[in-house]
């Protein structure tokens, strides 16, 4: 259980402040006593409770102390996990949990979105003679993609609102998920799931532009390997 913390995240990107929810859980204020084996085992038992953990990193360097990375199957129970831990007494310290900024090569792999360090290197620093040519891109542009295209319309077409739709969303997501999803962006309101009804909640926000704001961030944004969440504005009444 070793693999390294820091792959480049998938689409959406975040916006600056503001952490996506993934897989991957920081942990800190942990006690640095505890040797590295004893810590991760620990973790992983503590955590295993909430879903199926794939991975815990913890360093002893300097400047990782007191601080681990756990990595969980699920969104869904990284994001209980995050709720249950915060403050939870572990080895004398209150723990303080957050979403990683990035995902785990682990998830990567998982989601086939891996790219190898060295590999990322060498494409960052592409020399502009070795870019791919425009004219060429323009004279043959990628295949159309209707039912994206279609999407795209009817969002761009939406009249805005406060209240935003979801659908898509997997069948073990509960008000508290979407809550800890959502409350990164100010002005949240209320999160309200449909009785009855699976795949689809309401979340309201204080103004239109504080929804607009949550809705772009979050569209497209993968709850499961499966679930992407789409975001529409509620219709007004």
């Amino acid at each position: 259980m070793a693999a390294r913390v820091g792959a480049p995240a998938s689409a959406p990107t975040a916006r600056p402040g503001i952490t996506l929810p993934n897989q991957t859980l920081y942990i800190n204020n942990l006690n640095d006593k505890v040797s590295k084996q004893v810590l991760r085992s620990e973790l992983y038992v503590l955590c295993s409770q909430f879903g199926s953990v794939l991975d815990v990193v913890a360093l002893k360097t300097d400047k990782m102390r007191g601080q681990a990375f756990v990595v969980f199957q699920q969104l869904t129970a990284a994001s209980v996990a995050l709720q249950k831990l915060q403050g939870f007494e572990f080895y004398g310290k209150p723990m303080r949990t957050a979403f990683c900024r990035t995902k785990s090569d682990v998830i990567a792999k998982e989601e086939g979105t891996f790219v190898p360090k060295q590999k990322r290197k060498t494409e960052s620093h592409v020399p502009a003679y070795k870019q791919p040519n425009k004219k060429q891109m323009v004279e043959n542009p990628p295949e159309a993609q209707p039912e994206a295209d279609q999407e795209m319309v009817e969002e761009t077409n939406q009249p805005i609102n406060k209240i935003l739709f979801l659908e898509r969303l997997p069948n073990e997501i509960n008000v508290e998920m979407l809550q800890t999803l959502f409350k990164q962006f100010p002005g949240l309101a209320e999160v309200r799931m449909v009785p009855g009804k699976t795949g689809i909640a309401f979340v309201e926000f204080e103004t239109d532009a504080q929804a607009a704001t949550a809705r772009d961030t979050l569209q497209g944004f993968k709850l499961t390997p499966t679930n992407s969440l789409k975001i529409t504005f509620a219709k007004k009444n």
